[in-house]
């Protein structure tokens, strides 16, 4: 199966490194994403939003003769649900990494400090501690070292959706900042940041403990949990 690896804010595609390995061993092929604008900490990003990284994505999707498989890391997820909506005839599933699926017309996150239109990595203290859990102060170096400011608007722009087909692309949820049984909690509360995940026909979910950066922090067991649901 081909697998398109979709980092979240301040990543590349390097930032799958230590993933791509034990999915390769299962047999798949791999595919990760460095987005517009984030190539480089000198890139240009002033003209750069969320249909950007969609569009992006799309056209890698559109390469490809059979069906892929996506997995959306954090802001990442909001992306990938953007492509299913665009092509969901072409995705056999999605893997959101502590991530989920935007509803039309929201944001990934407007709440992110803008400096000179982007959205640079904020200080550690600036994360709630769920966030932090299992990145140690050399992963937290190695992040900030790698990390590339983000396109404000990509955080900023409300997504837009128009085919509810989307809603038959099967997903998983990897839940990692607080358990799967928290989050249908919320979807049995109608919470408004679940409510367009309540309306996908086939949800899988799987827990793995840890911070929000997996692909850092527990990396063989993302790798593994991604393996298994696409099984």
């Amino acid at each position: 199966m081909d697998l398109i690896l979709i980092p979240g804010f301040w990543l590349d595609a390097a930032s799958w490194n230590d993933v791509v390995p034990l999915l390769e061993e299962q047999g798949h092929r791999t595919h990760p994403v460095t987005l517009p604008g984030l190539d480089s900490v000198d890139a240009d990003r002033s003209r750069i939003g969320l249909r950007e990284h969609i569009d992006a994505v799309v056209r890698l999707v559109d390469g490809f003769d059979e069906p892929v498989v996506l997995v959306g890391h954090s802001g990442g997820g909001a992306i990938a649900h953007g492509v299913a909506d665009r092509r969901p005839d072409r995705i056999a599933r999605i893997v959101y990494v502590d991530s989920g699926p935007l509803a039309d017309g929201q944001a990934i996150n407007d709440g992110l400090a803008v400096v000179d239109g982007e959205i640079p990595l904020p200080m550690w203290d600036e994360f709630d501690d769920a966030d932090l859990v299992d990145l140690d102060d050399g992963l937290r170096t190695a992040f900030r070292a790698r990390a590339v400011p983000q396109p404000a608007a990509v955080a900023t722009d409300p997504i837009v959706l128009h085919d509810e087909r989307r809603y038959d692309v099967p997903i998983t949820v990897i839940a990692c900042e607080f358990p799967s049984a928290v989050l249908q909690e919320y979807l049995a509360a109608d919470a408004p940041f679940t409510r367009e995940l309540a309306q996908v026909r086939q949800v899988d979910y799987v827990d793995l403990p840890t911070g929000h950066w997996p692909q850092f922090t527990k990396p063989v067991q993302l790798g593994q949990a991604i393996a298994s649901a696409i099984r």
